[in-house]
């Protein structure tokens, strides 16, 4: 077994015999899974065939009415949810040039997937680690058929903009004569930012796309929402792209069990956040947050050590301690490296001073190389 593997599987045994955790939460094992499935209402009931029913069906049917949406449909992935709602869009319009962030997840995550398969191409509005400016949008030089929009957009830091910002560059593109997608992956964690319901934020968009793992805890799939006819064509493309699946109850379930369950605490989990444990982690010795004051549970930590240091110090505080604090670390200078962190349940019952204690001897052992 090579060196990169053995790492890998004494991290995975280190989280799942953690007891507490700050960022992230452990993993659960099959066995686990398949129990908590189990233990749903509503289980006697034919499986989905094709998509076209049962849990598959359901999920759709409450997305939709989360989002504001005439419908949506299931996709196995968002990836290929994407890749479909930016051709339809670029039909309508008649126009191939999509205008997106160039760290986004279509630019960064997805092997360019939008151009390769669909012939697209994309337009940067701006390279700087923010979301784009309606001036920049009109500074283009160039019309557009779509304008995609990240929210949050994870990348530099899972930055979002204000309402009235999201609303300017929204109507930028609309007097463009270009449609809005929304790349929200994560768009569930935004409400308490933006102070609006999700229906309200979705409405800006003529589709959104939304993940059921991301943040809701599912086993995999994501929605594509918007108007009749864009779902009816979603539904063919999925189809040609081989996303039209026997069968994806087990998925669907966990989906409906993370909008039951995790939904209505994601708003809890941004509050103890931004009101507690995110300044507590900014006031470790040498750390910077970034975004400094986060919109989100969710935020980069920035800390003055090796990425080598922090990796081998996290996995003794785990291994030693059964305390998983903060991962996955990359250099991002000399002697300067970076982990996106999320706060999601497990953190809630932490408090400033317990983060204050445990991130000193993360640090300290990671002094200690």
């Amino acid at each position: 077994m090579t060196d990169d593997r053995n790492e890998f599987h004494r991290r995975r045994a280190a989280r799942m015999s953690c007891e507490r955790f700050l960022s992230a939460d452990r993993i659960l094992s099959v066995r686990e899974r398949l129990a908590q499935l189990a233990a749903l209402d509503g289980l006697d009931v034919c499986p989905d065939f094709y998509g076209s029913d049962g849990p598959v069906r359901q999920l759709e049917e409450r997305t939709a009415a989360l989002l504001g949406k005439e419908d949506a449909v299931f996709f196995p992935t968002g990836t290929m949810a994407q890749q479909v709602a930016l051709r339809h869009h670029a039909e309508r319009t008649g126009n191939t040039a999509v205008a997106l962030h160039p760290l986004s997840h279509l630019e960064r995550h997805e092997r360019h997937a939008y151009t390769q398969l669909t012939g697209l191409r994309g337009l940067w509005p701006t390279t700087g680690r923010r979301q784009p400016t309606p001036e920049e949008l009109g500074a283009l030089g160039e019309p557009f058929g779509t304008l995609t929009v990240e929210l949050p957009l994870r990348d530099p830091g899972y930055l979002l903009p204000t309402w009235d910002e999201l609303t300017a560059l929204v109507a930028a593109a609309r007097e463009a004569g270009a449609r809005v997608h929304f790349d929200g992956a994560r768009l569930w964690n935004t409400t308490v930012h933006f102070g609006r319901p999700l229906d309200e934020i979705a409405a800006l968009a003529d589709s959104v796309y939304v993940s059921y793992y991301k943040d809701l805890g599912g086993i995999n799939g994501a929605a594509l929402a918007g108007d009749a006819a864009l779902v009816a064509n979603a539904r063919t493309w999925r189809h040609r792209y081989g996303g039209r699946l026997f069968q994806q109850w087990p998925a669907a379930l966990a989906a409906l069990h993370g909008l039951d369950t995790v939904l209505p605490r994601l708003p809890a989990y941004t509050r103890h956040a931004t009101a507690t444990l995110a300044p507590a982690l900014a006031a470790l010795p040498g750390a910077r947050l970034y975004p400094a004051a986060p919109p989100t549970h969710e935020f980069q930590l920035w800390l003055p050590h090796p990425a080598e240091a922090l990796n081998a110090a996290h996995l003794a505080l785990a291994e030693e301690e059964g305390v998983w604090f903060v991962s996955h670390w990359e250099d991002a200078a000399p002697g300067l490296a970076v982990a996106e962190v999320s706060l999601t349940e497990p953190a809630q019952a932490w408090t400033a001073a317990e983060v204050r204690e445990v991130g000193l001897r993360f640090l300290e052992l990671a002094a200690k190389g």
